[in-house]
């Protein structure tokens, strides 16, 4: 058996898998913000009602956590300090001088993660290509590392300009903290991100160091819960990039898995998307706090190589804090069931991005909650059933979300209750809709012809509003959608990602030299999973990032399974013009290109998830109606009755018209009066929306 846990702002999912029979059981219960790991032995609990001896059966724990992300956003990370080379210590505020408003004199930008006195510069000097051109100060350093120990830093990140062709220096400095300063953490920046480009990496670095104490120590004790409760098999966690590493690695490297918690909806709709041969699906997961999204063409989510953390103005790119790592291309905003509705300071209505998460959570959950949110006017259009949310183990208060409305919304505005709580719901569709547009139009897709894939808590409540906004033909609600998220990490692969900088223009470039450097990061790679236990072949992947000479961008290459000495430069200068064009419409085969960025994959088979397909019986649909409610209609701008059906008792081939509810344990789905539902083998929901 395995176990996938994913832990979110306002919810954690838990999907437990017999990999012999394919059968899946399901959990999802509050997170708890003061110790995350409360609610994964919760879970844990809850399963083993189910089952005896549980614990003991499972041989993989599976875990996603926004541990990472929410503690360099809250800032609580550890006190941090910066061992740098001479003059490049304000590098973190100056990044690549510029500036993301630049008509906007009053424009913030985010703070270091270190503050200015706690980065030390020594003097040392690097050339270009790795060669020493002053030699490292050790006193000098030994200095800076005995005034981080008397300022009481936790932990300390080195970097040194052009150390990613040489390490020498950073590996000197470690020693001398080891023996000075032995119960700190340490991050170099070349075992964190040994890659061109001296902010990036800084940056990295230090996110790298500022998040590995609190990672190492929380999955520490969550590995010592779980052995407390009789696991005996090996915990895993949800890389950023799509793959899943050990706990050893996450702990050394816990910047790769920043963005681990929503990557696995994606991963799980990749492997959807191929299994129903969907050319192109938009990957759609609202949860409590956010909603998560990705365009999925060919089976394919793209990986990025940097993105941002903690902007000061959330749509503003440049207004955050820059990490290099690899991460699942997704868009990422604040609208989820608990996004909080207000008025702006112009007296506009607004809807998040700030959430009421699980702690004091939505009004209707009567935990303490003030602010009205889009599960409270979820709730009060009809939507949802105040005495069956989590099947009915907690209630929903649907007055004091209706007063909590009216107080604070409907009167201040001047508008009706019915115009505040639809005003909410549909805002937030909208919202959600122009980022989607805009994330499929920058990838080349067509919004028209995508199949939506909802995942989520609050995904399936949400998707056909947001699929008619769209204009998508379709959509697809996955069985147990209310915890897809935790599904995903079952689909993916074990693998593990490095990256080597190197300058080597492609007119005199050592194969050899390459080639070495290739299996340097394979062995290294092998090394990480070997570590992690596994036994089965390993796979490898190469790529380069290749530019035109004089370039400051570069373009990934995927390359062919064979040694680098066996590839001709013409090979090369093709598949970067072919690449390259397809990007940008045109080429220049007349300028000389580089390669820069040497990376490789190392991946173990994917365990297959077994679909389990449904009883075909024969029935009649209407034994699945649990009754009728009033919940509002887009269209007829009113409350409409809804039938209400029960998913556990659809069966394959069964099919319906809306406007119709259907009620599983973890979520609520909708539909629409102009749309049809019908469900295939496997249980999936296929609901066919309007064209035209």
């Amino acid at each position: 058996m395995r176990l996938g846990c994913d832990i979110g702002g306002t919810f954690t999912d838990f999907v437990l898998l017999d990999d012999e029979t394919g059968e899946i059981k399901v959990y999802k219960c509050l997170t708890t913000p003061g110790d995350t790991s409360d609610a994964v032995e919760e879970g844990v609990r809850a399963l083993s009602k189910r089952g005896p001896d549980l614990p003991q059966k499972m041989k993989e724990v599976i875990h996603g956590t926004t541990l990472v992300i929410n503690a360099i956003i809250e800032r609580k990370g550890a006190r941090t300090g910066l061992i740098t080379t001479e003059g490049f210590r304000d590098v973190l505020e100056l990044g690549r001088e510029t500036r993301y408003a630049p008509y906007d004199v009053f424009a913030e930008f985010p703070k270091p993660l270190v503050p200015r006195p706690l980065r030390m510069e020594v003097s040392e000097r690097l050339r270009a290509d790795g060669s020493v051109l002053k030699a490292l100060d050790v006193k000098q350093a030994g200095d800076g590392v005995r005034a981080l120990k008397n300022a009481d830093v936790k932990s300390i990140a080195i970097c040194w300009l052009n150390s990613f062709e040489n390490p020498a220096h950073e590996l000197a400095v470690k020693q001398i903290i080891t023996k000075e300063f032995p119960e700190v953490s340490i991050s170099t920046s070349y075992e964190v991100l040994p890659q061109i480009r001296e902010y990036e990496r800084t940056s990295t670095t230090v996110a790298n160091a500022y998040v590995k104490p609190l990672t190492e120590s929380y999955l520490r004790k969550l590995s010592k819960r779980l052995s407390s409760l009789g696991f005996t098999g090996r915990l895993f966690i949800m890389l950023s990039s799509g793959g899943v590493t050990s706990v050893e690695t996450a702990a050394e490297f816990p910047v790769r898995i920043i963005e681990s918690g929503p990557t696995a909806a994606v991963i799980a709709g990749e492997y959807f998307s191929r299994i129903f041969n969907l050319p192109e699906m938009f990957c759609f997961d609202m949860g409590g706090t956010t909603a998560k999204s990705c365009l999925i063409q060919g089976g394919v989510a793209g990986v990025v190589p940097t993105f941002e953390v903690g902007r000061v103005q959330r749509f503003m790119k440049g207004s955050g804090l820059m990490i290099q790592v690899p991460v699942v291309d997704l868009m990422e905003i604040g609208a989820g069931g608990g996004s909080i509705a207000h008025l702006s300071r112009l007296g506009t209505l607004q809807v998040g991005p700030e959430s009421a998460g699980a702690e004091p959570g939505p009004i209707c959950y009567g935990r303490g909650g003030k602010r009205p949110t889009v599960t409270d006017v979820d709730l009060l259009l009809g939507y949802l059933d105040a005495d069956y949310f989590l099947g009915g183990e907690m209630k929903l208060d649907v007055e004091a979300a209706r007063r909590g409305v009216e107080e604070q919304i409907a009167q201040p505005l001047g508008v009706s209750y019915i115009q505040a709580v639809w005003g909410i719901h549909d805002l937030i569709n909208e919202m959600m809709a122009a980022a989607a547009k805009t994330h499929i139009a920058e990838r080349g897709g067509n919004p028209k012809v995508v199949t939506l894939a909802a995942f989520g808590g609050a995904g399936p409540v949400h998707a056909y509003g947001l699929a008619y906004k769209l204009g998508a033909p379709r959509v697809i609600v996955p069985p147990n959608a209310g915890v897809g998220s935790a599904l995903g990490f079952f689909t993916a692969p074990r693998a593990f990602d490095l990256v080597r900088s190197h300058k080597a223009p492609l007119a005199s470039m050592d194969l050899d030299e390459i080639e070495k450097l290739f299996r340097s990061m394979e062995i290294e790679g092998e090394r990480a999973l070997r570590t992690a236990g596994a036994m089965d072949e390993i796979s490898f992947t190469r790529s380069v990032d290749a530019r035109f000479i004089g370039q400051g961008s570069e373009t990934n290459l995927l390359l062919p399974p064979k040694p680098f000495t066996q590839l001709q430069p013409t090979e090369l200068r093709n598949l970067f013009d072919k690449n390259y064009e397809r990007l940008y419409g045109r080429t220049y085969p007349e300028i000389p290109i580089e390669l820069v960025n040497f990376r490789a994959r190392a991946s173990l088979p994917v365990q297959p998830l077994k679909l389990q397909e449904l009883d075909k019986m024969k029935g009649d649909v209407k034994n699945a109606i649990k009754g009728e409610r009033l919940a509002f209609s887009a269209l007829a701008k009113d409350f409409i009755p809804f039938k209400v059906y029960d998913r556990y008792k659809l069966f394959p081939g069964a099919s319906f018209a809306g406007p119709a509810i259907i009620e599983e344990r973890e979520s609520t789905i909708i539909v629409g009066e102009t749309a049809t539902v019908s469900v295939d083998q496997f249980g999936f929901l296929w609901m066919e929306m309007p064209t035209g």
